[in-house]
């Protein structure tokens, strides 16, 4: 049986050069690429994707970590690293943490995780200390999405939560609202995420800088889902008097939050706006306002970044939109990038002006 060895001695390359070559990667000239196909060919060799990755050392293989592949913004970033990895050769290893803080221990605190993977992607996957330590010590290159805390050296893509917050609820304090309501993260979640702190803090700032007090009594927590906004907004509807409008962290909590105003016999937005954040596949055919963010650009981004130290030369599927590697700071942490992604304000059919009484 013909072995990767015979094609690298026709060839007169190396066996990481044939299977660099036969796996498409771009970090192959085009000439030499010909020249090991022709040499394949000639000898009848069937390449094992198994047997190419391991002749370079490497698994062939990056680790995606995200809290819950069943919630959009996961998904969708998933999707889009899969893609680009599958285009320069690599496969994507998935682990779905499933909201359990338990689970998130032993994925990002198993030693082994090094014999998997060649890096590591980590979605809104909240860190402790001996996370960091652990992640640390594996010597991997890694990149962060859309997360509050990092690993030292690991570039991260994201966009600016508090701008967004603070966009949304401009949005509606521009339209004339000032008994605004904000539904946003549930504290009890086992992984503790800080996106929605984030969130609720711009809408605060931006009810403070327009002169209206935040009232402790119209920001409701609850789960990042249609459910959770269901139940934030009934509960907001249990306490006395409807807010003229609603400010959701998410448009799927906003999504939650249309139906139970629909069930309480409320129109949106005639009787209550509703703003969300994302852009869901759905705020289009609901006609969902919403501050878009761009959730598959940061997987693209991401995964480009991260093929760079796995010396794998990619086009930029964004041009500009990757910068040069900042300076450590001054505690001498290691030189790394960040990169924060513009959000935009959409405007459709759930926000309007508050009724006049």
């Amino acid at each position: 049986m013909t072995k990767i060895d015979d094609v690298a001695r026709l060839a007169g390359v190396s066996t990481a050069t044939v299977s660099r070559a036969l796996r498409g990667l771009p970090t192959v000239s085009a000439a030499t690429r010909r020249r090991v196909l022709a040499a394949a060919e000639q000898l009848q060799y069937a390449v094992s994707p198994s047997a190419s990755r391991l002749a370079g050392g490497k698994t062939g293989t990056v680790g995606v970590v995200v809290p819950r592949i069943t919630r959009w913004f996961f998904g969708t970033v998933v999707e889009a690293v899969e893609d680009f990895l599958h285009q320069n050769g690599y496969d994507l290893l998935l682990y779905n943490l499933g909201g359990r803080e338990q689970t998130r221990q032993r994925v990002l605190r198993t030693a082994n995780l090094d014999k998997r993977m060649d890096a590591i992607i980590l979605v809104a996957t909240p860190l402790r200390p001996a996370d960091v330590t652990a992640l640390t010590r594996l010597a991997l290159p890694g990149v962060t999405i859309s997360s509050g805390s990092g690993v030292p050296g690991w570039p991260r893509v994201r966009i600016d939560d508090v701008a967004a917050g603070r966009t949304a609820t401009q949005h509606l304090l521009d339209l004339g609202h000032t008994r605004i309501a904000h539904i946003s993260g549930d504290p009890d979640d086992e992984l503790a995420f800080t996106t929605h702190l984030d969130r609720r803090r711009g809408y605060q700032d931006a009810l403070r800088a327009a002169g209206v007090r935040p009232d402790p009594s119209l920001d409701v927590e609850s789960q990042f889902t249609i459910d959770g906004g269901i139940r934030a907004t009934a509960e907001l509807l249990a306490r006395g008097e409807p807010p003229t409008a609603i400010f959701a962290a998410c448009d799927e909590m906003a999504m939650g939050a249309m139906t139970a105003l629909r069930d309480a016999g409320l129109r949106v937005p005639r009787d209550v706006s509703v703003i969300g954040i994302d852009d869901h596949d759905l705020a289009g055919v609901l006609g969902l306002s919403t501050v878009a963010q761009p959730a598959a650009e940061q997987g693209l981004l991401a995964a480009r970044i991260l093929l760079d130290p796995l010396g794998v030369r990619t086009a930029d599927p964004y041009p500009g939109r990757v910068p040069r590697p900042r300076r450590g700071d001054a505690d001498g942490e290691p030189p790394t990038r960040s990169v924060i992604l513009p959000t935009r304000l959409v405007v459709r059919e759930s926000t309007a002006p508050p009724r006049a009484n």
